[in-house]
């Protein structure tokens, strides 16, 4: 079974970080450019990150720049998100899936269960 699983969100306060891992199951990501994206109530799912297969390459949405970082270990068939001086406007289930460089856009529609994290005081 193909399985997408996002850990590493939670609660935390306006400046402070965290880690975020995608993990596949049942088939590698190792091939494919692997993106983050967001999703607050009310709101439109957004892209956020996404890096090739061979991490050369990555794009990132506007308001995250300089504040968040991608990177993937291909040997442990994950990608990573670091989020660091987060905002309450970063609050959002993160998911993670196959993206375009590009656009910044899903490119399979196949999504994980995502994971919550939320920026309050």
């Amino acid at each position: 079974q193909f399985q997408l699983v996002e850990s590493g969100g939670g609660l935390v306060q306006p400046g402070g970080s965290l880690r975020l891992s995608c993990a596949a199951s049942g088939w590698t990501l190792n091939y494919y450019p692997i993106g983050w994206f967001r999703q607050a109530p009310g709101k439109e799912r957004e892209g956020v990150s996404c890096i090739s297969s061979s991490s050369i390459e990555t794009t990132y949405l506007d308001s995250v720049k300089g504040r968040f970082t991608t990177s993937r270990d291909n040997a442990k068939n994950t990608v990573y998100l670091q989020m660091n001086s987060l905002k309450p406007e970063d609050t959002a289930r993160y998911y993670c899936a196959v993206c375009d460089l590009k656009t910044l856009e899903d490119v399979y529609n196949y999504w994980g269960q995502g994971t919550q994290v939320t920026v309050s005081s």
